[in-house]
């Protein structure tokens, strides 16, 4: 009984001890971002923060839905954001982790190699474009700027068939979609159908942007957990690529140098 009463301790012993626990909000069923199942990049880019802070995750499953920061971050329940973009309103930010774009998303078989919105042959065909809440997507706004509203076929950001407008590409309902890349990426890595994804140039149409930087984003009661992110995300730059990547995620380079604040 003693000697495994010593072994049991020894193991123990050789566990790392998490001294805490970090509280993640994240989306309950939004793949490639997150999910209850922990499947997403931002459920395991959480897991490789939190290691690193030796601390343990929890988390904090609710929709990003408007004034999310406010009743969710600033009351506490969470501790960060995984993903928002750079200069977020509302949280502090740390220096992005990923750089990505609007993609058009083709069938490869056709061999459209579309990447602007100047190509006069969208005027012919049907645009799969994602909603925005209740706004208008960039891409939205750029087709809607050159004449080409009527061409728009919309599908919600939740839609209850994951990847639909994917989909809908693959099987020629639709001639071409503009997908935001990481969503883009995941559901063409998983497609039978072989597509081309094609970032948008140029990548500002006007003020209209359509390649973005994603943070950490940290809730602005806990500064002192942002520098050690910053330092972990550069410390972990490689094996983040490396994560991203194993989800379809285009990556554009960072704009910005990677900084290890202590």
């Amino acid at each position: 009984m003693c000697s495994l009463f010593r072994s049991l301790l020894l193991v123990l012993f050789a566990l790392p001890a998490f001294a805490g626990t970090l509280k993640v909000c994240a989306d309950p069923d939004n793949l490639p971002y997150s999910d209850k199942q922990q499947r997403g990049f931002e459920n395991r880019l959480a897991h490789i923060i939190a290691a690193d802070l030796k601390e343990n995750v929890s988390f904090v499953w609710a929709r990003p839905r408007r004034g999310f920061v406010r009743e969710r971050m600033n009351k506490g329940e969470c501790d960060v954001l995984v993903s928002v973009p750079v200069g977020f309103r509302g949280v502090l930010t740390s220096n992005p982790y990923l750089r990505s774009s609007y993609v058009f998303v083709t069938r490869a078989d056709r061999q459209l190699d579309i990447s602007s919105f100047d190509d006069a042959r969208l005027k012919s065909m049907k645009i799969g474009v994602q909603a925005l809440d209740d706004q208008y997507a960039p891409p939205a706004q750029a087709l809607g700027a050159r004449g080409m509203l009527a061409n728009i076929i919309g599908y919600g950001p939740f839609d209850k068939v994951r990847g639909k407008i994917i989909s809908d590409v693959t099987q020629g309902k639709i001639d071409t979609a503009i997908v935001w890349g990481p969503l883009a990426g995941y559901y063409a890595k998983h497609s039978r159908t072989k597509l081309q994804l094609t970032p948008v140039d140029p990548e500002r149409d006007g003020i209209v942007p359509f390649a973005y930087e994603l943070a950490v984003g940290v809730k602005k009661s806990r500064p002192d957990l942002l520098p050690r992110i910053n330092h972990i995300l550069e410390r972990e730059h490689e094996r983040i690529t490396a994560v991203l990547a194993s989800y379809g995620v285009p990556q554009l380079p960072i704009s910005q140098r990677l900084e290890a604040r202590r």
